[in-house]
């Protein structure tokens, strides 16, 4: 077992939108943790949804400098870079679990990294997608 725990985007966007009441606290605890375990991956696509996000969707938008910041500090986790094959991948995925294309993709990522476990409030909680289970931190 890695120990290793693949973080969506929705988990990211909480941490850092102070405007996602009790969101914000759980998903800011739960990334401390990863932080500090060395246990937190992520993908290229989670970076940039939480860029495209931040930009646009969030109460207060950060400028580009604090969007940098937080990206430069993510650099440090294992970051999976999707290779075209991981297309052919997430429309199997997406076809088997009938999910969206994009989730099916973030799971392609979980599963590259060897990762146990996925945090996403997207998909269905408790679920093993392949070797992966999903954890969705806001449930009580």
């Amino acid at each position: 077992m890695s120990g290793k725990c693949f973080v969506d985007t929705n988990i990211l966007i909480y941490a850092y939108d102070s405007s996602s009441g009790s969101k914000h606290a759980t998903a800011g605890a739960l990334l401390d943790r990863l932080w500090q375990s060395g246990t937190g991956v992520l993908s290229t696509q989670v970076l940039q949804e939480f860029c495209v996000t931040m930009q646009r969707n969030a109460l207060r938008r950060p400028g580009l400098n604090d969007i940098r910041a937080v990206i430069f500090a993510y650099l440090a986790w294992e970051v999976v870079v999707n290779p075209p094959e991981s297309v052919i991948t997430a429309l199997e995925i997406a076809a088997r679990y009938k999910i969206s294309f994009w989730d099916a993709l973030i799971v392609s990522a979980a599963e590259q990294a060897k990762a146990e476990t996925l945090y996403s409030e997207d998909l269905n909680a408790g679920q093993l997608y392949g070797s992966v289970r999903v954890v969705n931190p806001f449930l009580a």
